[in-house]
């Protein structure tokens, strides 16, 4: 299923040396164990190879097509439409470091430097769009970018996104506004004691800690907002390939 969306070249091009597969091993092996790219183990294509394959993937867009089309077909899985009419927006902050420098920021809620990764999701915790900035970025500023993001993937379906307390004001409603979406604000209860769930807000959570198992999102390692947003992508669409595995080889799943 994969390899239509990474074969840029014939598999009979005279300058390839290494199989589509081995270096989408390779990248995998980097994002997931978040290792330098010249710590790479030797079993697998050097590390120069796969870094180039993977700009050049990165480039295309490859992954983020890879995850559209895969939330797709796990949302008709499970039952639902094919593109969603709601979804979560909210932003989770990476630690920088000396290669993030040039675009590190104070955070002064969470009291750190580093960048903010603002994510938007479907009901069932599925990427839809990812949009990088320095930390002292306020989210209702994304708002706009991740809005015009998210009505290009789902062809202007989404109508309604629910997002935290840090998303209120005009400013962020109008800039969802302008897109054709509604923002809802989940609130805290005032009587909040503990660990409270939030309705709908929960699947965006879930979607960060999934992606935090891979160790190269455990900071920003990145010099370029490109290249932290792109290896994102290929960790969920490692995440959306399991569960269509999953799905295949149950009886009467797809």
């Amino acid at each position: 299923m994969v390899a239509p969306y990474l074969t840029l070249l014939p598999e009979a091009a005279g300058q390839r040396e290494h199989s589509l597969r081995e270096v989408f091993n390779g990248l995998r092996y980097v994002v997931r164990y978040g290792v330098a790219w010249r710590a790479m183990p030797h079993d697998l294509p050097s590390w120069h190879a796969v870094y180039d394959q993977a700009q050049r993937w990165l480039g295309a867009d490859c992954f983020e097509n890879l995850v559209h089309d895969l939330r797709a077909v796990l949302r008709l899985a499970s039952g639902r439409a094919e593109e969603p009419s709601d979804v979560v927006l909210d932003s989770r902050t990476l630690r920088s470091t000396p290669e993030s420098g040039a675009r590190e920021a104070w955070d002064g809620h969470k009291r750190n430097r580093g960048s903010k990764l603002h994510v938007a999701v479907d009901t069932l915790g599925q990427v839809l769009a990812l949009h990088v900035t320095p930390t002292n970025t306020d989210d209702r500023a994304a708002v706009a970018a991740l809005a015009d993001a998210v009505q290009e993937a789902t062809g202007d379906s989404v109508d309604l996104a629910y997002v935290d307390q840090g998303y209120t004001g005009e400013r962020a409603a109008k800039a969802a506004a302008d897109h054709g979406i509604a923002l809802e604000v989940v609130k805290l209860p005032e009587a909040k004691r503990g660990f409270v769930l939030l309705p709908r807000r929960w699947v965006v959570e879930c979607a960060f800690a999934w992606m935090a198992r891979f160790r190269r999102h455990a900071r920003d390692y990145e010099r370029l907002p490109t290249t932290l947003a792109g290896p994102h992508l290929a960790a969920v669409s490692v995440l959306l390939l399991r569960r269509a595995a999953d799905l295949a080889e149950a009886p009467n799943s797809l």
